[in-house]
């Protein structure tokens, strides 16, 4: 019988009648200072009936002399086994690196002045706080809790394990896209180091005949104005005195020399994604050294990532603040701003705007994609996971807000120089990158300059979501296959590879489609739908008070009830409002003029629902292997509760939960010699072992195997 006050640990029992423990504090109670053991077999000076204990002295490199059990010690992993990271700010420059990216860059200026300028400001605060910040903290803490990754963190309710395959999933096929982007912007970087840049004329092999500069705008025409809104001198042409007439009656428009030199030279686009074409040599080298970059920076893991992010993660706010002042400095800037802030409060009335600025924070915030899990993973037990998300919260927030600044000022800008309202300056997606910004900097004093800090800067915005993305799928793979961990260079390896391949259609001439086509259908309402389930199961599931304690465990003290309100309410009932307009202004796929044909919408369809398929199709196999029921609602009774593995990796962390009943403080200390053989290691298992193990964990409430060795410990999960 579960005793009063407490929750069970075991499946098979009721886990909603319990209450926390009042916490002993050490410093309250007047502990004496004690020498602090941080082998894992000692915990709050005391022996681990789990490990054998270790003897050191105080002054050894083992231990540490200090009155603060929560106190964390940097430079030395406190979980061998997955490593943590070394530097303080490792983690909190990793996330802000991986939630700061293109995004922050392109999209949310395009978002703000497409919905009303400065109205737009106001949905995004608020989703920002009750879907946002939220969510956030409920994937971060999640990950810290069970130092374990997306595909193995479900303990705590098994049936949702296809959750986690959704998000690693979606994170594979988003990071093989992204680098596309990445491997554009080396493209660009490499042919800014020129005297002068090549998209800055109209004389080029690729120059077309509507090329801007070969139709300058005339505000008057002094000399014969022809109907069609051009201006000629006798037989010499001067310019177009009306652009909107000169386009409506020929039928031609005005084409800059940077979206010449994107279309035609770099992508050398096709006229639509069934004249596929093949790859183009110069893209393929690109996309190889983006991937080759990739396996450099995360060939010891979060290691050297840890490190490079102290450079990728500052160098653009520095470039960008650079860009602030010398944009704000250019004639016609402030109508840029001006149209970034003043508001049009009637578009506060249109669902579009508000489901926008929650899409933007899911894009953003890089939420439901895993990554935020698998950085937070690899934190120490006690690492202030709260304080850490309120930080790159407001790092994001403010992120946003000042590239919209940023971008608008030579936005105002480059609609003084074309002669055109701001709003018809900027473009969707790449084309603000890619097209926008090399105009702007080709008439900035030293544009090759100015031109190599761009998108040296947009490489690094990118490189920290690719870094996060990669991490997501290799940490999956490594805690599903924990043997595989020893060979952990290897497998980044393999993955890079297959990555690269696999991306090599983008690089042909209908790439830019089929980028498009996957950004729109994997980055869109997929997220949404994982974030969703991933919100049922930790909260209506698990519990939000049982959670609410295993923060309080990490942080000392328990969270505001404002996290409450929004995972119960807020929250879910924003994301279905916004996946419900989501279907309702639905429409074909779309790139500038071009409609994508059916059959192109259903391979999108199907790259779409093959990540939110896992999360059905994973909860029939763990219905279809339990077998400690013998009817459907009594499996699904069983899968919902968390197995004797649930909790923090470490036992020492483990002897502090005192709010669950029969909690298990080393789950694997009985099966470790003898339910899991290796081959790398000597030590062979019994016919007779293996059922003793098999046994053992019936009894313990868990359906399935279950087992580690020497250093590897294969969870529960990873048999499925």
């Amino acid at each position: 019988m579960a005793g009063k006050g407490k929750t069970t640990a075991n499946k098979g029992k009721l886990l909603s009648f319990w209450k926390k423990k009042a916490p002993q504090d050490p410093v309250e109670n007047e502990t004496p200072i004690k020498t602090v053991n941080r082998n894992p077999g000692v915990c709050n000076g005391k022996d681990n009936p789990a490990f054998e204990a270790t003897n050191t002295s105080q002054g050894s490199l083992f231990t540490v002399t200090t009155t603060d059990d929560r106190k964390q010690i940097f430079g030395e992993d406190e979980n061998v086994e997955r490593g943590n990271w070394t530097g303080r700010f490792d983690f909190l420059l990793s996330m802000l690196g991986y939630a700061v990216g293109l995004g922050n860059v392109w999209r949310f200026p395009y978002l703000c002045y497409r919905n009303g300028g400065g109205a737009f400001l106001l949905p995004f605060v608020i989703m920002m706080a009750i879907i946002g910040i939220p969510l956030f903290l409920l994937e971060s803490a999640l990950g810290q809790y069970c130092s374990s990754g997306p595909m193995t963190c479900w303990r705590f309710a098994p049936l949702f394990k296809g959750v986690g395959v959704a998000m690693v999933i979606v994170s594979a096929l988003t990071s093989i896209y992204y680098n596309m982007i990445l491997a554009w912007a080396q493209y660009y970087l490499f042919a800014s180091f020129t005297s002068e840049l090549p998209w800055m004329s109209c004389t080029k092999s690729w120059s077309t005949r509507d090329c801007s500069r070969l139709l300058p705008l005339v505000k008057t025409c002094g000399f014969t104005a022809y109907p069609n809104g051009t201006c000629y001198n006798k037989q010499d042409f001067v310019g177009i005195w009306n652009n909107t007439i000169f386009t409506n009656v020929t039928g031609r428009r005005r084409i800059s020399p940077s979206e010449e030199y994107w279309n035609s030279q770099v992508l050398n686009i096709a006229d639509g994604i069934e004249n596929f074409g093949a790859p183009k040599w110069d893209l393929v080298l690109n996309l190889m050294l983006a991937w080759i970059i990739c396996f450099f920076c995360l060939i010891k893991g979060i290691k050297s990532t840890g490190k490079v992010v102290y450079f990728t993660a500052i160098f653009p706010y520095v470039v960008l603040l650079i860009l602030f002042f010398r944009g704000v400095t250019l004639p016609n800037a402030m109508e840029g701003i001006k149209y970034f802030i003043v508001p049009e409060f009637s578009k506060l009335l249109e669902a579009r705007v508000w489901k926008d600025a929650a899409n933007q924070i899911f894009f953003s915030m890089s939420i439901a994609g895993g990554g935020l899990m698998t950085l937070s993973s690899y934190n120490r037990f006690h690492n202030n996971i709260l304080r850490d998300t309120l930080i790159v919260s407001l790092g994001d927030t403010l992120t946003c807000i000042f590239a919209g600044f940023v971008i608008f000022s030579f936005l105002g800008f480059m609609a003084g120089e074309m002669n055109v309202a701001v709003s018809e300056v900027a473009k969707d997606g790449a084309g603000l990158a890619f097209i926008v910004y090399p105009e702007a900097v080709s008439s900035l004093p030293a544009p090759p300059v100015w031109s190599i800090l761009f998108f040296f800067m947009l490489i690094l915005l990118g490189l920290d979501s690719q870094f996060a993305m990669l991490e997501t799928v290799l940490t999956g793979l490594m805690d599903q296959f924990p043997h595989l961990r020893p060979k952990k260079t290897y497998i980044i390896g393999a993955i890079c590879a297959a990555f690269f391949l696999i991306g090599l259609p983008l690089t042909c001439p209908g790439g830019m489609y089929l980028l498009q086509m996957m950004d729109s259908y994997v980055g869109g309402w997929t997220l949404m739908v994982i974030g969703f389930f991933e919100l049922v199961a930790v909260v209506f599931v698990y519990g939000a008070d049982r959670f609410y304690n295993d923060i309080e465990l990490m942080l000392g003290k328990r969270p505001n009830i404002f996290w409450k309100i929004c995972w119960y309410g807020l929250s879910p009932i924003t994301i279905l409002f916004i996946f419900f307009f989501t279907w309702v202004d639905y429409e074909a796929s779309t790139y500038g003029d071009y409609v994508y044909p059916g059959w192109a919408d259903a391979i999108g369809w199907i790259m779409a629902f093959g990540s939110v398929l896992a999360i059905p199709v994973f909860m029939f196999i763990k219905i279809n292997n339990e077998i400690d029921s013998d009817n459907i609602l009594g499996k699904l009774r069983l899968l919902s509760m968390p197995s004797v593995e649930w909790g923090p990796a470490l036992p020492k962390h483990r002897q502090l939960v005192d709010y669950v009943d029969n909690f298990e403080i080393d789950p694997w200390a009985d099966m470790r010699p003898k339910s899991y053989y290796n081959n790398g290691f000597s030590d062979q298992l019994t016919s007779s072992s293996k059922a003793n193990s098999l046994t053992s964990l019936s009894r313990s409430g868990i359906s399935g195997f279950s087992g580690a060795s020497v250093a590897t410990q294969a969870s529960y999960e990873s048999t499925v």
